[in-house]
């Protein structure tokens, strides 16, 4: 499930950056695509921060896969 959400999250990234860059272009505004740019790169940071090792080698989301923090996946046999 954790799995799930990042890669949403990075999606709605993405989004933030194709549509700020749209808008810019549309109506010449800076503020609202310069903000929608910061919210993105935030968005990513905030991935990256769960994602990237720590200096034991173990990742943020993968203690807390260990620490039961995700539902155990249905029995589909």
């Amino acid at each position: 499930m954790t799995d799930i959400v990042l890669a949403l999250v990075m999606l709605a990234a993405f989004a933030l950056v194709v549509g700020a860059y749209l808008l810019w272009k549309r109506t010449g505004e800076a503020k609202q695509p310069l903000l929608m740019l910061l919210l993105a790169a935030i968005a990513g940071m905030n991935v990256l921060i769960w994602t990237i090792p720590t200096a034991d080698g173990s990742a943020p989301i993968d203690q807390v896969k260990a620490a039961g923090g995700e539902s155990p996946q249905p029995n589909s046999e």
